[in-house]
């Protein structure tokens, strides 16, 4: 049987349902990261986020890069 958790997400601490059972149903598949913007959200989080603040935060990663990497 899956197992479900409500949790709390770490950035705006929205609460949602992980279902690491069943990844596909989960809020967050589909959302591919890079290397790089997984290691980012590495250095500022230890737990899941919701679905809005990993495309926010891929999105914040990109500027990022953007302005400071590729100058």
């Amino acid at each position: 049987m899956c197992q479900h958790e409500t949790k709390s997400c770490q950035r705006c601490t929205t609460a949602f349902e992980c279902k690491p059972g069943s990844v596909t149903q989960c809020q967050c598949f589909g959302i591919q990261l890079t290397t790089e913007q997984r290691a980012y959200l590495e250095q500022k989080y230890t737990d899941c986020l919701c679905r809005s603040c990993l495309v926010h935060l891929q999105e914040e990663f990109e500027l990022f890069k953007e302005k400071f990497i590729y100058t």
